[in-house]
């Protein structure tokens, strides 16, 4: 694996760690209505979602050699 991608890797799965334990926390209460455990699974699986898409875009970044895309202006 490329140094460059340890530290978005690491930090990706920090996340989807966090928001999927906030998730089955959320899910795991049963005093709450059934409409906020589902935003309380939605809204974190979608932000689960969106980091491993970020992830996806930077290691597509690093390979093709676009590291720095502020060099360019």
């Amino acid at each position: 694996m490329n140094k460059k991608l340890i530290a978005p890797t690491i930090i990706t799965v920090l996340l989807v760690l966090y928001f999927m334990g906030y998730a089955l926390m959320i899910a795991a209460i049963d005093d709450i209505s059934l409409i906020v455990k589902l935003f309380g699974f939605l809204i974190p699986a979608l932000l689960t979602g969106v980091s491993v898409s970020v992830l996806v875009e930077r290691i597509k970044e690093v390979r093709s050699g676009e590291e720095d895309d502020l060099s360019k202006y």
